[in-house]
């Protein structure tokens, strides 16, 4: 394991770091991609998320002079055979606990994978194109490059708060977010819709504790749901409305149902005086979702790389 300068100390964080992460992070993003993309309640967030526990998984770096250096810690809140390790380090500063974070996450991997009954884990991580250095320090780490994510945004200025017609036998409704079975179901769209992507499944009572309201919308045909899509509320206070998940079941695709739960989601986020609106989509989706985006006026605002690679479970 690469070992910190002398000096440089690593210790647990608990969560009255929450404000320095976030400094830590806003300066990561903005290096990275010039505008910071992480809010307060995301950090929070990612510390206590589900299968992640302060005092065993996560960790906080300090040079010398005892300034934030780095923060780490994974994501697995399905509890499947699949991880996300994530590593911020402050740019220039931070370099140097860039890989002695890393191989901390790495061996606390072996024990996560034990831990939930995998025998062989993958691991992911996430890099900006330029953000060389963190590239080279996970391929020196044994990751090697899968896909691109894109971060897409769209300004809702010109938007009108009256959303177009759907096509002809579709109707596009509110969710009933206080109907359980209604839920059930939208949930059920998701996870169905999803099966032949890359997306992790995730049971319906995990997916209802991260559920942090926001506008939901439902599309119908004959009285069936044929796709749904859940947006959030911003985590900072910010404007930017955020479509979380767009799906619709193989049957009722290349109908027009996806563009027209945007469209009218859009409308709604435009009436609510929302600016614009984002969202994050896999490249590699086999139902070509980045198309359907740029089509109704999305633009990639950066791209991510993903890279992986797997550990066998300690004691394996």
């Amino acid at each position: 394991m690469n070992v910190l300068p002398p000096g440089w100390t690593t210790r647990r964080p608990t969560l009255d770091d929450v404000p320095l992460i976030l400094e830590l992070v806003h300066a990561s993003d903005i290096a990275a991609v010039g505008e910071p993309d992480f809010s307060e309640d995301e950090v929070r967030e990612e510390l206590t998320g589900p299968n992640t526990d302060l005092a065993r998984d996560c960790w906080l770096a300090f040079d010398a002079d005892g300034a934030i250096a780095g923060w780490a810690y994974p994501r697995n809140p399905t509890g499947q055979a699949r991880d996300f390790a994530e590593v911020y380090v402050w740019p220039e500063r931070g370099l140097p606990a860039q890989r002695p974070l890393l191989d901390l996450l790495l061996a606390r991997m072996t024990e996560r994978a034990a831990e939930l009954g995998h025998d062989v884990y993958t691991v992911r991580a996430g890099a900006i194109p330029t953000e060389l250095a963190y590239i080279d320090t996970l391929t020196a780490a044994g990751f090697t490059f899968l896909k691109q994510h894109a971060r897409m945004r769209m300004s809702l200025r010109d938007v009108s708060p009256v959303a177009p017609e759907p096509p002809a036998g579709v109707t596009i409704r509110p969710a009933r977010q206080d109907d359980d079975g209604e839920m059930r179901r939208f949930h059920a769209v998701i996870e169905e819709a999803f099966l032949d992507s890359d997306h992790p499944s995730m049971a319906y009572a995990d997916w209802r504790r991260q559920f942090r309201g926001g506008d939901c919308f439902v599309a119908e045909t004959d009285g069936e749901l044929a796709g749904v899509l859940q947006s959030t509320e911003p985590d900072d206070g910010g404007d930017e409305a955020w479509v979380r998940y767009l799906a619709v079941l193989r049957p009722y695709r290349k109908r027009g149902v996806g563009e027209a739960l945007l469209r009218r989601a859009f409308a709604v986020f435009a009436g609510q005086g929302r600016p614009q609106v984002g969202l994050g989509v896999d490249m590699a989706n086999p139902t070509e979702a980045a198309r359907l985006y740029r089509k109704v006026g999305m633009a990639p605002l950066y791209r991510a790389n993903v890279y992986q690679t797997t550990v066998t479970a300690a004691g394996s």
